[in-house]
């Protein structure tokens, strides 16, 4: 009788001792949720676990437990080896040198020189048994962790996990489910379904706060009994539900709060195409002791605030003499659509689009009116 999913899911972890852990970039409130709930979890089980992503993290999950292993990029995951067939000529003494950029292996052979024919390179395994990828419909959306890294994805069993309808069970073990409302209520149900004892406090407290995200606190319509149930399981191990609201939706960084506040004082709506747009000035990062760098978060909190937009932009000043805008779309082909008529770049999970004109307005102003041509045609 074959294994189902979570049988398949324990089965792999108990062979397992070195774990990585990959969630999109820019991650969302399940995706983090997930991830720090899953990263406990292993670690309960004497496993290893490291944490990936690209780019930026909200800080308004710093009232989450960190975990240790977080990397930006997957580095030291496979050695390099340099192998010697001694048959013939023994090795006596292997030593390293650096000179400036340069990392140098000096080999002593017990007699003459190493014959070139005895010595080759080779790659050896990645030290990761099991990669977890979590919240991506595919590999791509984990940007340059994939496109620097595809070796990994053919050479180590991966396990998808996430519950949008368009994923392309990518994954040797496959835990979606399209009627989730998130990827932790998957992880909370499986988590009870294989190792009960193992859900604490801390982890039903990560699990809880991405499933609250994923809902907008039980708001939106993916607030299945099914999900309603999983947080009363969560909140039963310990977790707590007006906590992490609190955190979540109320505690904000001074200094976001201010660049929030004078985006919102000069929002735009376009109806047509769903754009929600604001500009901000040089004056306006001055006056709020912010930076462009947190723009995702004030686009984040558009979004979160405008139930009925489907793009979301925000345009800036990077020189005197030109403007960026910053924007957010809902699908994929809605970036395929833009980029193929207004040059820009996709950045992180979110396009920017430059402009030799310093008038934010006006730059404003003309992205929108090409976007909506786009979206009308």
């Amino acid at each position: 009788m074959s294994l189902n999913p979570q049988e398949q899911f324990k089965k792999i972890l108990e062979n397992s001792k070195e774990v990585l852990i990959l969630i999109p970039e820019n991650p969302s409130a399940d995706a983090v949720g997930s991830a720090w709930g899953l990263y406990y979890f292993l670690e309960k089980l004497n496993i290893l676990p490291t944490i990936a992503f690209s780019n930026h993290l909200s800080e308004k999950f710093n009232f989450l437990p960190r975990p240790e292993n977080i990397l930006s990029e997957i580095s030291g995951a496979r050695d390099f080896v340099l192998s010697f067939n001694t048959a013939q000529n023994k090795i006596m003494q292997v030593r390293h040198e650096e000179k400036g950029d340069t990392f140098n292996i000096l080999v002593t052979p017990e007699k003459g020189s190493v014959d070139p024919r005895d010595f080759s390179f080779i790659l050896a395994k990645f030290k990761y048994d099991l990669v977890i990828v979590i919240d991506c419909s595919d590999l791509e959306k984990l940007g340059q962790l994939y496109l620097e890294n595809t070796d990994l994805f053919f050479e180590v069993p991966v396990i998808n996990i996430d519950h949008k309808s368009d994923n392309d069970n990518f994954g040797q073990i496959n835990l979606t489910d399209i009627t989730a409302s998130s990827s932790c209520e998957i992880l909370a149900q499986t988590f009870k379904e294989i190792y009960p004892e193992l859900i604490d406090k801390k982890i039903a407290t990560c699990l809880l706060a991405g499933l609250i995200g994923a809902t907008d606190s039980f708001q939106k319509k993916n607030t299945t009994p099914k999900a309603l149930l999983a947080s009363a399981s969560l909140m039963d191990k310990g977790a707590d539900q007006q906590e992490i609201i609190r955190w979540m939706y109320k505690t904000q960084p001074l200094h976001i709060l201010k660049l929030w506040g004078r985006a919102m004082a000069k929002i735009n709506w376009d109806e047509t195409s769903k754009l929600v747009w604001s500009t901000l000035s040089v004056e306006d990062f001055v006056q709020s002791r912010s930076t462009s760098d947190d723009l995702p978060i004030i686009i984040s909190k558009l979004e979160e605030n405008y139930s009925e937009g489907k793009i979301f932009m925000a345009v800036y000043n990077d020189t005197p003499q030109s403007s960026v805008a910053i924007i957010k779309v809902s699908t994929p082909e809605t970036t395929t659509k833009i980029l193929s008529e207004i040059p820009g770049k996709s950045n992180y999970g979110f396009l920017e689009i430059k402009i030799e004109n310093p008038n934010i307005i006006e730059v404003g102003q003309i992205i929108a009116e090409k976007i909506k041509n786009l979206l009308t045609k």
